[in-house]
């Protein structure tokens, strides 16, 4: 018995080790070409209702990605956090205050989750006529949404990053592994 333990947990280890490498290459591995639409996840919000840094290099790569011509709109989306702050508004006024026109910001006040998120872009890319999408986000959580919004009916997406890295990465791809499997089975 304690034989296939130790093989079991030895099993568990590489899968999870070659999940996480592979998600490390594909998250840090941007998938840029023109598109219709970046589609940036919402992070916290600080208490002082500013963007967190996470959520700011974010938007600083959808900013990157709009003003090089990758994209005409900039789809937002979040929900409201325990901060009191609605995600999507906060990242809304930090991209007018970036010379980002108005028409050119499209709020999902209602992804709520990544699932949420890539349920509520369809159907504004089908309502909007879009065909392409580069989702933003960070490295580590990228394959799960990139999982996310092929189930939700979107080909292809497409992926970008910001270049930031902190600690809590570490956590995050823990978190990541178990999310991924979780969008495969269940969403």
């Amino acid at each position: 018995m304690k034989k296939i333990f130790l093989w079991v947990c030895f099993i568990f280890s590489v899968w999870f080790t070659v999940h996480v490498a592979a998600t490390v290459l594909d998250g840090l591995n941007d998938e840029i070409s023109v598109s219709d639409a970046a589609v940036i996840l919402g992070n916290k919000v600080e208490s002082s209702g500013l963007p967190s840094d996470r959520l700011k290099s974010r938007l600083d790569k959808g900013l990157e990605l709009y003003k090089n011509g990758f994209v005409k709109h900039i789809i937002v989306s979040g929900g409201k956090g325990k901060e009191g702050y609605d995600e999507a508004r906060v990242m809304h006024k930090y991209l007018l205050a970036n010379s980002v026109p108005e028409n050119a910001i499209i709020d999902d006040p209602e992804g709520m989750n990544s699932h949420m998120t890539a349920v509520n872009s369809k159907r504004i890319m089908e309502e909007k006529g879009f065909e392409s999408a580069i989702i933003v986000s960070q490295y580590y959580h990228l394959s799960r949404c990139k999982l996310a919004f092929r189930n939700a009916g979107i080909d292809n997406p497409r992926s970008a990053h910001p270049d930031f890295f902190e600690l809590r990465d570490a956590y995050s791809l823990i978190r990541e592994f178990f999310g991924y499997y979780n969008y495969l089975f269940f969403e």
